[in-house]
């Protein structure tokens, strides 16, 4: 990812108007250049190990005649990363956020996670003044990053709430002020990059977040439409169950032949880069509800098996970001869209599929859906665009979930180093994965007496899922297989996520794109 670094001092407000809802609804952004004055009447600072004052924080308490670091002293506050306290009767300001800096050189993450905790401990009622300047970082465009984790921490979805009498009266916008050095910058840089990462994340959240009575596949693709209407250089293409029959792709139809709602193959091609370069290319599934099909699930959680398409969300919401910052670089997206539903036509455990490549695979439960579809869903990236990196996502497995909980994604590859690299990258980005294995054994307990492969056989169940899905990917292609199971879905919020779904994988694709497009 690119290195992103500078010292911030006192001397400009950024201003930052946003309005925070469902990603249908505009995010407006504007930063103005004010002079030093803080005229904000709520503000947010930021304190480090030990209740240690910046400069500019030190200027606020004189403002307040000193009762700022009397409070701090009263509470006992230590100044430990992401601490908050909110204070209130520090005139002239009506109240004041604390967040802790701890006592480490922040990096672009850190600087993320503390634009969240500002923005929960705001609960984003009023508008507010952050004083970003005197931060330990190197960080260039510090307040970019500060604004940005403010705004993906202030994710809302609410459309399906009743609507107050007095709803018309609240306020549905608010300015956030950033105190920093180089404005400038930090304003191109949000509104020429991150923002576009922002508004990924939330289309994906959204897509995550809505109910399967409204979204199936042919909805989704009406969302994505909408999506990339005003973004250039993008190419839409939709395959319907005509096209798909022609392509042979029996694992998609197979999945989808339960439900009223047709699959649908959805592909995305963004070409910023030369013409002769090949792409990167991202394959998600887009499973709109998940039942299990015939081999039908329990109901306690099916509710959450609406979050199913995670991984074909998160590949629309990293090509948006990628298409609207205009990254010089070749990228393709693939959708593979259906509803995995019981019914009199439904696939059955037991039946063999006849997938693109022309392999078969025996249904062994009709809860195996994902690797299925994408199945087709690789087959088809790799023989159309040839890409030199091809990353596959999904909610895949529970035994992801169980193995690595809701800290990492799992990420599988054929080559150690490129593992390596995806946690790093990982890091950086603020999606954190981790490795597992995937070896002959695994290929091997997938062999079906009757069909080329079977669709699950024995454990580890992520690692299994892996090489059904890997024995459709060329042996010398680059290839990157992750499995968000246990990531899409917050029982509780992080420092830039909200509870509920995460809208997780599109600032690491995003990352990668990134790292991959300066490597050209």
């Amino acid at each position: 990812m690119k290195a992103i670094v500078s010292k911030i001092g006192l001397g400009v407000i950024v201003s930052c108007l946003l309005t925070y809802a469902a990603y249908a609804k505009a995010i407006t952004t504007q930063f103005e250049f004010e002079g030093v004055a803080v005229n904000a009447e709520h503000i947010a600072v930021f304190v480090g190990k030990d209740g240690a004052l910046s400069a500019a924080v030190a200027g606020i308490n004189a403002k307040t005649k000193g009762r700022l670091e009397t409070a701090l002293k009263d509470a006992e506050y230590k100044g430990k990363f992401g601490a908050k306290l909110h204070l209130y009767g520090m005139s002239p300001f009506k109240s004041i956020i604390v967040v802790g800096a701890g006592s480490d050189e922040l990096s672009v993450r850190k600087l993320r996670d503390l634009g969240g905790y500002v923005a929960q401990a705001s609960n984003n009622k009023q508008s507010l003044g952050v004083i970003s300047a005197g931060l330990n970082t190197t960080v260039e465009q510090s307040a970019a990053q500060l604004a940005m984790g403010y705004a993906l921490s202030s994710y809302t979805f609410d459309k399906y709430k009743e609507k107050k009498k007095n709803e018309d009266n609240k306020m549905t916008s608010r300015t956030v002020s950033f105190h920093g050095q180089g404005v400038a910058a930090a304003k191109a840089l949000f509104e020429n990059d991150l923002i576009h990462v922002v508004k990924g994340v939330n289309f994906a959240r959204d897509m995550g977040t809505e109910p399967g009575l409204s979204i199936y596949p042919e909805s989704y693709v009406q969302r994505v439409r909408a999506l990339f209407r005003d973004v250039a250089n993008v190419k839409i293409e939709v395959m319907g169950v005509p096209e798909m029959k022609r392509k042979n792709m029996g694992a998609i139809l197979g999945v989808g032949r339960g439900s009223i709602h047709d699959p649908r193959f959805v592909i995305l091609s963004y070409m910023g880069g030369n013409s002769d370069e090949a792409p990167i290319a991202l394959a998600g599934k887009g499973i709109t509800f998940d039942t299990g099909g015939i081999s039908i699930k329990p109901n306690t959680g099916q509710w959450q098996m609406k979050s199913d398409l995670s991984g074909a969300a998160a590949v629309a919401g990293t090509l948006y970001a990628v298409a609207k910052r205009g990254e010089k670089v070749n990228l393709v997206g693939v959708m593979a869209m259906a509803e995995n539903m019981p019914a009199k036509d439904a696939i059955r455990p037991g039946d063999v599929l006849k997938t693109m490549s022309g392999k078969t695979i025996e249904v062994m439960s009709t809860d195996a859906e994902g690797r299925l579809v994408l199945s087709d869903a690789v087959t088809y990236v790799q023989e159309e665009y040839n890409p030199r990196l091809l990353i596959d996502i999904a909610t895949l497995t529970g035994a992801a979930a169980r193995a690595l909980g809701t800290d990492y994604a799992v990420v599988i590859t054929r080559d150690w180093d490129l593992a390596q690299d995806m946690m790093r990258i990982g890091k950086t980005a603020g999606e954190d994965v981790w490795p597992l294995p995937l070896n002959k054994s695994h290929y091997k307990a997938i062999k079906s007496d009757i069909a080329d492969i079977k669709s699950t056989g024995g454990n580890p169940g992520a690692s299994i899922g892996a090489a059904v899905i890997g024995t459709f990917v060329d042996e010398d292609r680059v290839w990157v297989h992750l499995d968000i199971a246990g990531v899409d879905w917050l029982s509780k919020a992080t420092p830039t996520a909200p509870k509920g779904h995460a809208g997780w994988g599109v600032r690491f694709m995003d990352a990668v794109v990134r790292e991959n497009q300066q490597a050209q």
